[in-house]
């Protein structure tokens, strides 16, 4: 089964900060044949904004290099949705958005913060949930 994803930006952060924990686990499966990642334009400019402000183990470089990688593996979606608010953060109405185009779950350590997604039957899982749905936990 392939599971289609949608990376919550606190996950990218999470393990690019650390070598522990799922969040880094996760990042390291990326390109599992069980994995289909999901990606839009402002996501990928949220993931770069906050990762240059972030993570300062990092260089622009290094930061250019993962987000480089994660476009090449990712399949690309345009949002034309005009149905927001539906969350408290309008970032986050952004990863819904792309989760709902895409028919993906939304990979967060804020599940709260997707209070609202089940209206679109989205299932928000935390990284741990996910490897675990995988198997790999």
């Amino acid at each position: 089964m392939k599971y289609n994803i949608v990376l919550d930006t606190n996950v990218l952060v999470s393990a690019l900060r650390s070598k522990k924990g799922a969040s880094y686990l996760l990042l390291r499966m990326i390109d599992d044949k069980r994995i289909q990642v999901n990606l839009s334009t402002p996501l990928v400019k949220e993931y770069e904004d906050v990762l240059n402000r972030t993570t300062h183990n990092l260089t622009l470089e290094d930061v250019g290099d993962v987000l480089d990688y994660l476009v090449s593996i990712a399949i690309g979606h345009k949002i034309y949705y005009l149905w927001r608010p539906i969350l408290k953060d309008i970032k986050d109405d952004m990863v819904l958005e792309l989760a709902v185009k895409a028919t993906s779950m939304i990979i967060t350590y804020n599940k709260d913060d997707f209070k609202g997604a089940e209206k679109f039957d989205i299932q928000i899982l935390d990284p741990k949930e996910f490897l675990i749905l995988l198997g790999e936990l």
